[in-house]
């Protein structure tokens, strides 16, 4: 007899049916769910992906105002009438295959291709990476899965709101990406009905808007094709208080100057000359186009530069050289939401919790606060802005819905203002990292409030890496930043966003490191290189490469880590990061003679005269007992701050709790124990996924001996 396959349905309204007929009794077809609450479990297990769901959780999903007393034993009757009719043919008390029991809940252990969403998500993931002739079939049979809205038997829930958002906007793109496909094959006449048909039901569509017109232009309709932007342009205004963005006005004015570059024929040339040509011409129109003062042109000009401190070292430098002044001039237009858009936007992936430039992110520290207490106050549920004000008592927008420069663009009703205020929090808490103070924090968590409010995956991704810096209050702190960094990559993958998804990667790799994990560091080092090899970013291999060395100290080869290391570092000066360089190699060569555990290491391992950086406080003390200067060491030591709040605090305690070992310290080594204390279970240093310095517990165990002396 066959295993029974189940499959499920959720893109429409929930279903279940048996799909294999080789049982006993020729089973096949649907599955009798019986009553709402049977579905709603079903559907609650199927949200949460193969993961354990607890009762208590299903209960107050099930009934989010007031649980009944028996609700508990009533989700385990419906779980065993749903075991019951998804495995008619188990045994008595054999224990279930699909609708397991696990710690305190339950899962649906469906395989990954028997529920509809999940298929229809690796379709659409398999379209993207194919040509457009094979692209096209894959996205039918993907959008030929949908049956209705998403869960639409729970469309008021809660617990599925989120869900139904994201594969509702999944298969939204799927459909204009098929329409894209058409046009690249020369089927614009194939796919106007369909885009029209789309746009009827989803008028804020800009791209939807621009292949419509494309693929009228495409079929000698060029006034049908005007008529279209001008209605985009009159819909977009009426219903969002919007004005088209730049790739409809592009649009627009080629059609109008007739550009070859839209032809049916267009970019089948070779992709690096089409890239070429395509990027002189949008430059030439976006030129004739947008007036040379224009708001348009500042916002362009902060993406250009946030897309190009990814590319390499150079256009970090470069980056970093012009974002004070497009901020300074934002600030000139008087237009705080303009500002805040200008900071808000250059939201590059920060991994590394040293800046490259003190000064430059006071100056962006000091504008974003400006601009947060000039923006008027929030609406949102917390009832608090970010400097600690409150709502007026009706929750009103005190500037009347215009914009704070005279305007008449509305914000507030589409919730623009909330959505900056997130950018800004989440750029404070960026740009404090690694300093002692409790603004990074709180900004990081009023950001991620918003952003989760919002249900905005961009600025959640941006939100989250301002969280990940500042996870750094305290020592042993690595199981949050893996959690942050799972779901970043889960949320990159899922919406696009390869930049935030490569950031979860190494974040993984750093917090796993630092666990001792090296299973999954190594797996998070694998995902980073392959997506910055097929996207272009170089600098994800700086880290991967240290982490390389890394990998071979904590395994015990000290001279091939020395050799990493060493090669690692000849691609620090061109990485544009010197936040990172300064003081590096020598820290990381230095840190294998603690292999052993702490102990005073040979005097040219710790050369006064080497480049130590930001690390020299903690060098010096080192450095003197090992020329055997004790006086002078004992003196450093006192004089040590406490570390900065960041990816090497605990390798700085261990370098202090060495020293004062030796020195019998005991106040110092009573001060460091309490810091140490709760990363007892992690590797000093290697959090940050470049070197480490041995098991805290080591130290911890070395300080308790001392001070029982």
């Amino acid at each position: 007899m066959e295993r029974e396959e189940v499959l499920f349905g959720v893109l429409g309204p929930v279903t279940a049916e048996h799909a294999t007929a080789n049982t006993t009794d020729g089973r096949s077809g649907p599955i009798a769910l019986k009553g709402p609450r049977h579905r709603a479990v079903l559907a609650r297990l199927i949200v949460a992906r193969r993961r354990v769901v607890p009762v208590a959780r299903l209960v107050a999903d099930l009934w989010a105002d007031s649980p009944p007393p028996g609700a508990v034993g009533a989700v385990q009757t419906f779980v065993a009438a749903l075991r019951r009719a998804l495995e008619p043919d188990r045994p008595p008390r054999a224990p279930a295959r699909l609708l397991v029991t696990e710690g305190p809940g339950y899962a649906l252990r469906a395989e990954p291709d028997a529920v509809d969403a999940w298929r229809f998500e690796t379709a659409v993931a398999e379209a993207a990476e194919l040509p457009p002739a094979r692209a096209l079939p894959r996205l039918d049979e993907a959008l030929e899965l949908w049956r209705g809205p998403a869960y639409a038997d729970f469309a008021q829930e809660e617990w599925v709101r989120g869900e139904r958002a994201r594969l509702a906007e999944l298969r939204l793109r799927s459909v204009e990406r098929r329409a894209g496909a058409q046009l690249a094959l020369g089927l614009a006449a194939e796919a106007v009905p369909d885009l029209d048909a789309h746009l009827a039901d989803h008028p804020w569509r800009e791209d939807a808007w621009r292949l419509l017109a494309l693929a009228l232009y495409r079929t000698d309709r060029q006034g049908d094709a005007l008529a279209v932007l001008r209605r985009a342009r009159s819909t977009l205004v009426r219903q969002l208080g919007v004005d088209p963005g730049p790739g409809l006005r592009r649009l627009e004015a080629d059609i109008l100057a007739q550009d070859p570059a839209l032809g049916a024929n267009a970019g089948q040339t070779g992709p690096t000359d089409t890239a070429a040509r395509l990027w002189t011409r949008a430059a030439a129109a976006y030129d004739r186009t947008v007036a040379a003062g224009a708001r348009a042109r500042l916002e362009t000009t902060v993406g250009l530069l946030r897309d190009l401190a990814v590319t390499g070292g150079g256009g970090l430098t470069a980056a970093r050289e012009h974002r004070m002044a497009a901020v300074a001039a934002a600030e000139e237009f008087g237009d705080p939401v303009l500002t805040g858009r200008v900071i808000g936007a250059f939201d590059v992936p920060a991994i590394w919790t040293r800046g490259d430039d003190p000064e430059l992110a006071r100056q962006i520290v000091a504008a974003a606060e400006r601009t947060l207490a000039a923006l008027p106050p929030p609406g949102g549920s917390d009832g608090s802005d970010a400097s600690g004000g409150s709502d007026g008592s009706d929750g009103s927008d005190p500037s009347g819905g215009l914009d704070p420069s005279g305007g008449s663009r509305t914000y507030a009703a589409d919730g623009t203002y909330d959505a900056v205020r997130c950018r800004l929090l989440a750029t404070v808490a960026v740009e404090t990292r690694g300093s002692h103070s409790s603004r990074g924090p709180q900004a990081a968590g009023q950001a991620e409030a918003i952003a989760r409010r919002l249900d905005d995956p961009a600025l959640l991704a941006f939100a989250l890496n301002g969280a990940f810096m500042q996870s750094f209050t305290r020592a042993g702190l690595a199981p949050r930043r893996a959690e942050i960094g799972a779901e970043l990559v889960a949320l990159g993958a899922r919406h696009g966003l390869v930049t935030f998804e490569v950031l979860g990667h190494l974040i993984g790799l750093q917090a796993h490191g630092a666990l001792g994990d090296f299973r999954s560091a190594d797996a998070h080092a694998i995902a980073a290189d392959r997506l910055a090899a097929r996207h272009e970013l170089p600098l994800v291999g700086i880290f991967t490469r240290w982490y390389g060395a890394l990998r071979l100290a904590a395994s015990g080869d000290l001279a091939g880590a020395g050799s990493a290391y060493e090669s690692a570092a000849a691609d620090l000066p061109d990485s544009g990061m010197p936040g990172l360089t300064h003081g590096l190699l020598p820290l990381a060569l230095l840190s294998l003679h603690f292999a052993d555990g702490p102990r005073v290491p040979a005097r040219d391992a710790v050369d006064p005269a080497a480049d130590w950086g930001p690390y020299r406080p903690w060098i010096m003390p080192l450095a003197a007992l090992a020329s055997g200067d004790r006086p002078t060491a004992r003196t450093a030591l006192r004089a040590l701050p406490d570390p900065p709040r960041d990816l090497l605090y605990e390798a700085c305690c261990a370098l202090e709790a060495t020293v004062a070992l030796e020195l019998g310290d005991r106040a110092v080594l009573a001060r460091v124990r309490e810091r140490l204390l709760p990363a007892s279970a992690e590797l000093a240093g290697a959090g940050s996924g470049l070197l480490t310095l041995g098991p805290v517990s080591r130290y911890l165990a070395a300080i308790a001996a001392a001070l029982q002396d």
